[in-house]
């Protein structure tokens, strides 16, 4: 069995895991998440995002938290951007990457983007090929990859077709996001071969969410594949508020422990990233969602 040696953690914590969060998490927080985070090796950490704030309010500081930090080298800060307004407020921040987003159901596309995924792809082409000129990097997602809370079971080859697109116009890294936890090992491969059909699996991520439980195997799954990124997000947080049930992101944790126990390289200290997990779970009023953080804590409680 060939898995990578080395396996690159996007963090999606400070924005994914909190977008949703129903009270305000106060700007000096997030900054001091995102500096834990850098301090415990995490080289990709999404800083936030640049859509309207009257639909994710909870991201209006963006700008803030971007000029609060201190930009670490090699350590990259990506913002989530849907549009071309969206852009400028992050060109205008100095981001020196941003995300993307499309989906693989027609459904989620139109009640999370009010557009249909080709009007939402023709979009992205615009703001992929401004960032690109500005020499920004640009990333993308394709949410609903394995399953759409609408629609049901996603074949393959219709996310693949999505992932495809968005490899064409700049992205050069792709992520299939199981947005609200419903895949299994199998059908993981079944979508990273077919998406590998198309773009190479080096510019492959994974997303995964732990409703059914399943994250940490789909992510095994994905190695077995050759891919060698994966998001997650610290002590678990974040969910889908399109699908009713679906918890958080997979744990960081717990994929660094995954990755830790099979030899693969991360550059991560896991004791630093329990740390910042639990300092972001105390300041929310609730525990850690990472089963490693929720043992090690409680041998230390010991």
């Amino acid at each position: 069995m060939n898995l990578p040696a080395r396996v690159k953690v996007v963090e999606v914590g400070p924005r994914d895991g909190l977008q949703n969060e129903p009270k305000p998490v106060p700007t000096p927080v997030k900054i001091e998440l995102i500096e834990r985070l850098a301090e415990a090796g995490l080289q990709a950490i999404e800083a936030g995002s640049f859509v309207s704030p009257q639909w994710v309010p909870q991201m209006a500081d963006t700008a803030q938290v971007l000029a609060g930090i201190r930009r670490r080298p090699g350590v990259s800060y990506p913002v989530l951007v849907p549009n071309q307004r969206g852009l400028e407020a992050a060109l205008a921040a100095g981001v020196d990457e941003i995300a993307v987003f499309s989906a693989a159901t027609e459904s989620f596309s139109r009640k999370n983007t009010n557009c249909s995924i080709d009007q939402g792809l023709a979009r992205l082409r615009e703001v992929a090929q401004t960032a690109l000129e500005a020499r920004v990097r640009v990333r993308g997602y394709v949410s609903c990859a394995l399953g759409c809370p609408y629609e049901g079971e996603v074949k393959p080859e219709i996310a693949a077709r999505v992932a495809v697109e968005l490899y064409r116009m700049g992205c050069y890294e792709v992520s299939l996001g199981d947005t609200i936890g419903v895949g299994t090992p199998g059908k993981m491969k079944a979508l990273i071969e077919a998406v590998a059909r198309e773009i190479p699996v080096e510019s492959i991520a994974v997303h995964c969410h732990d409703t059914y439980g399943q994250a940490l195997a789909n992510c095994y799954a994905a190695l077995e594949m050759g891919v060698a990124v994966i998001d997650a997000s610290v002590a678990g947080l974040g969910g889908c508020p399109y699908a009713k049930g679906a918890t958080g992101n997979v744990a960081t944790e717990d994929v660094v422990y995954l990755l830790h126990g099979l030899g693969i390289e991360t550059g991560i200290d896991l004791m630093r990233l329990i740390d910042a997990g639990q300092f972001i779970s105390s300041i929310l009023g609730r525990p850690s969602h990472s089963k490693v953080a929720q043992a090690i804590l409680a041998r230390r409680a010991a």
